[in-house]
């Protein structure tokens, strides 16, 4: 593969290690992102009633993707993960998606490992270890909310004990750690300097922590973007450099904007082709999509930098 020295870099995460290939969030997943070849691991945390900081992009068990000991899919949407200890956590399988869901659809190509059980955040630090990749990023979401307080842990308690987990494995110099709800942000930007904080932000109907069209938002750290006209700005006056919004929402012009104002740019979730190649020509700084084999395709064709493939067995 040609490859010009000369072509910027970009920062290609996998989501959830590689979603639309093995289950999310599992240590297959991260293995097949890591043997394709990622900048960046992106990963959701909680944290279990004892301590043990796992990842999973729900601060409950989903239903989804999770079967008891029985081997039945499990019914209710509230079991938290807070609420459960690690050895509780380690009942449940997370190795394939229902069939009978809305989410198998999506995911016609994962590939199912039963027998997969949620892991802790500090395996997958020890997974790109063994694959003796020295080299890629761990983007670590804080699954957290102010709309559902009773889930998790306090926003400060929760980062710090991810902060405590990173300064142990002294991983500060490649770990980012994001959040839609900013209150956690602000405690890593003021207890951990070292490690950047990116803001994640989405106006859908699905998801909508900016609240453009209220008074004022739970989820941004008593900041609004009225006061500052546009979610970029917001997010420099709140001492952010990196902003990692959805993807269809962005414009040539918002990343623009963004990019003078001295932030990086990393959207989400990019799954084909042809929205890699738009956001490429958009000139965002970084790409997070569930197939990283395919937006490594599109860069790979316009010859720009990527990271190497490091295969290792999960």
């Amino acid at each position: 593969m040609m490859i010009s020295s000369a072509a910027p870099a970009l920062d290609l995460q996998g989501h959830r290690g590689a979603r639309g290939l093995f289950p999310e969030n599992t240590l297959p997943a991260f293995a097949k992102a890591l043997e394709i070849g990622v900048t960046t691991l992106e990963l959701d945390t909680a944290i279990t009633r004892d301590g043990v900081i796992v990842v999973s992009h729900d601060a409950t068990l989903n239903p989804d993707i999770t079967r008891d000991a029985s081997g039945q899919w499990i019914k209710r949407k509230d079991i938290a993960i807070h609420h459960l200890t690690w050895a509780e956590l380690q009942q449940y399988d997370v190795g394939r998606i229902d069939p009978k869901s809305g989410y198998a659809g999506r995911f016609p190509r994962q590939r199912p490992v039963d027998g997969t059980r949620m892991p802790r955040l500090s395996d997958v630090f020890t997974l790109a270890r063994r694959a003796g990749n020295t080299a890629v990023r761990f983007n670590i979401e804080t699954k957290i909310s102010p709309e559902h307080p009773q889930r998790t842990l306090p926003p400060e308690v929760f980062a710090r004990a991810l902060i405590s987990l990173v300064r142990e494995q002294k991983l500060e110099s490649r770990v980012t750690i994001q959040s839609f709800d900013w209150r956690t942000l602000q405690v890593v930007q003021r207890e951990a300097p070292q490690i950047t904080a990116v803001y994640l932000s989405a106006q859908q109907v699905w998801q909508d922590n900016i609240r453009a069209g209220e008074s004022s938002s739970p989820w941004t750290a008593g900041l609004h973007v009225s006061r500052f006209g546009s979610v970029p700005l917001m997010i420099k006056a709140a001492g952010g450099t990196v902003w990692s919004p959805y993807f269809g929402e962005i414009t040539r012009d918002a990343v623009r904007e963004a990019q003078q104002a001295g932030l990086k740019v990393v959207v989400w979730t990019v799954n084909n082709e042809t929205d890699a190649a738009r956001m490429l020509d958009f000139g965002v700084d970084g790409i997070i999509s569930d197939y990283p084999d395919l937006t490594r395709k599109v860069a790979a064709a316009r010859g720009i930098t990527l990271p190497a493939a490091t295969p290792v067995n999960p």
